[in-house]
């Protein structure tokens, strides 16, 4: 992967890189398995760019990590270009290899896309869900795309099916905190981590609540946790309360994200058309 600048100020070509967001890590790597290239002449940091200069920036080639195991099954693909690929994720699968899980993680499934695509690209994960929830994962193709993602801001909104009859919509401001008896689960607690929930009620009954989330923090297992706290856990979810007979996940889908392009600079919008959460909503 490479990038092509034309400069239009005189500076250190060391300051070009820090104000185009290239890690120290990254130029590192540059350093030792990739290139920097001023008008056909390969440099150090250390040359100073002149107006009308002509660089080239060769990001090295990555290795994936030794305990991936590309694991080849069809993914679902929401975009992809260059530099990023948006997935769907289904229940029951995780982001990445946990001591419960070794493997048929997302990430390996996505390597092995990669792979049979015949790039040297390596997968790195931008945005997580947990095992059971479903929905849209971003990832990038380098490490120096995953950088310039961590500096992005992202809008995520969830879709969610909860017990009970909830409000139209409200906002939720309750710290979250580890609980003390579990490594897995979270409590709402005055001495844990800010977290703020948005949500908007779509549809309800009696019974159960369709609910459309955004998170403006994001805290681990936040939606479930603080939809728990007010009394509507998530359908399905018996780590926070909301056991039934007939799902034993819970009914928790990430079905839009929205951000602007690291590179591009456009604005991306994808949106998950495989809701399943309306269709298993409209059965109960």
């Amino acid at each position: 992967m490479k990038f092509v600048y034309r400069i239009f100020r005189n500076e250190m070509l060391k300051d070009f890189l820090h104000r185009h967001l290239y890690s120290r890590k990254t130029i590192s790597a540059i350093k030792n398995n990739g290139a920097l290239v001023v008008n056909n002449e390969h440099v150090t940091v250390r040359k100073k760019l002149t107006e009308g200069d002509e660089l080239v920036v060769c990001l090295p080639q990555e290795q994936p990590s030794f305990n991936l195991q590309p694991y080849h099954s069809p993914l679902t693909i929401l975009f992809e270009d260059d530099y990023i690929l948006i997935v769907s994720k289904s229940a029951n699968q995780n982001i990445a290899p946990s001591r419960e899980h070794l493997h048929q993680s997302l990430v390996e499934q996505v390597l092995a896309y990669l792979q049979q695509s015949f790039t040297r690209y390596v997968p790195h994960i931008v945005t997580r869900l947990d095992r059971n929830t479903s929905g849209i994962v971003i990832f990038t193709k380098h490490g120096y795309i995953h950088h310039l993602m961590s500096e992005t801001q992202i809008d995520k909104r969830y879709l969610c099916i909860c017990m009970g009859k909830v409000q139209d919509n409200g906002i939720i401001k309750a710290p979250i905190k580890r609980h003390p008896d579990s490594i897995i689960q979270r409590m709402v607690d005055p001495t844990g981590k800010y977290a703020e929930t948005h949500f908007k009620c779509l549809a309800s009954t009696d019974n159960f609540s369709l609910c459309q989330v955004k998170l403006l923090t994001g805290r681990t297992h936040q939606i479930r946790v603080h939809f728990q706290h007010i009394g509507h856990p998530l359908v399905g979810d018996g780590l926070y309360g909301g056991i039934t007979s007939r799902y034993h996940h819970q009914l928790l889908q990430c079905m839009r994200v929205s951000f602007t392009h690291p590179i591009t600079q456009q604005i991306i919008t994808i949106e998950d058309q495989t809701d399943k959460l309306t269709t298993i909503y409209n059965m109960l």
